[in-house]
């Protein structure tokens, strides 16, 4: 699993999101993990993610995470370098 997560790939995740072709979490997941092969890809509601976390990038539809996979466990991360894969928490229609 690559490690390091750049703003190019924040954006191109980001141009990638269409809730009109893939209107449900799991489609959009394997979307974008077809899209970007070797990326832990995962899809969430935004409420589903700690309010305590900054996201790496966003849109109007949805916020991406930083995820980190040291010592054989996943877990939210800050740090860019760290990053093996991210989590898209799609925005609330609220």
């Amino acid at each position: 699993m690559m490690t390091g997560i750049d703003q190019a790939f924040l954006a191109a995740v980001l141009a990638q999101i269409d809730l009109a072709s893939t209107p449900t979490y799991e489609a959009l997941a394997q979307a974008l993990r077809a899209a970007f092969p070797g990326r832990h890809i995962s899809v969430c509601g935004e409420n589903d993610i700690p309010p305590r976390l900054k996201p790496a990038a966003e849109n109007a539809d949805a916020l991406i995470y930083f995820v980190a996979s040291g010592e054989h466990c996943l877990s939210l991360t800050n740090d860019p370098a760290a990053a093996s894969g991210i989590v898209v928490a799609l925005r609330s229609e609220e």
